[in-house]
């Protein structure tokens, strides 16, 4: 059976992990009042959230509000709903929100339709200050990574790094 969550007002949405560099498992969060959402997702996905985020900002007055720091810290535990598939954002000019909706994985048919309709579905709206805040504690965690290869762009382990590149 699969989980359906809608928020119009949400006390903080973050990004998290649990584990070392180059085994980590990461996060997305939405806390309104007691109820908490946790959905698992990969690292290129919270990237390129961040990226769309910045770019939909970039065209709006900044933002007034921005919570504070300790709300961006992802609450335990941890119990994921689902594991993240496609994501949704926009920006809704009639209530100056962004709008997120992050939606579970599944299979997909030949002609790339998913197979399962009855998916998990998160739908929020943050404010503008919610959006930076989120995007700016994003890509610390990111960044907190193993870095990429200056030629292939693949995490360089600790151990070494056989690039496909330099044959």
């Amino acid at each position: 059976m699969s989980v359906f969550y809608e928020f119009d007002d949400v006390d903080a949405f973050t990004s998290g992990t649990v584990g070392e560099p180059g085994h980590r498992t990461f996060y997305l969060q939405v806390r309104a009042g007691r109820q908490r959402v946790t959905v698992k997702c990969e690292k290129q996905q919270t990237a390129a959230m961040v990226q769309y985020l910045r770019k939909v900002l970039s065209d709006l007055p900044p933002a007034d509000d921005r919570p504070l720091p300790g709300a961006l810290e992802i609450a335990e535990p941890i119990e994921p709903s689902f594991v993240l598939g496609p994501i949704g954002l926009g920006y809704d000019r009639t209530t100056d929100k962004v709008l997120i909706q992050l939606e579970e994985g599944g299979d997909v048919d030949d002609d790339g339709e998913f197979v399962d309709d009855d998916r998990g579905h998160v739908r929020l709206y943050v404010s503008r200050g919610q959006a930076i805040a989120f995007c700016d504690h994003a890509d610390g965690i990111v960044d907190a990574g193993r870095p990429d290869c200056q030629w292939c762009g693949n995490p360089i382990d600790p151990e070494g790094h056989p690039c496909p590149r330099m044959n």
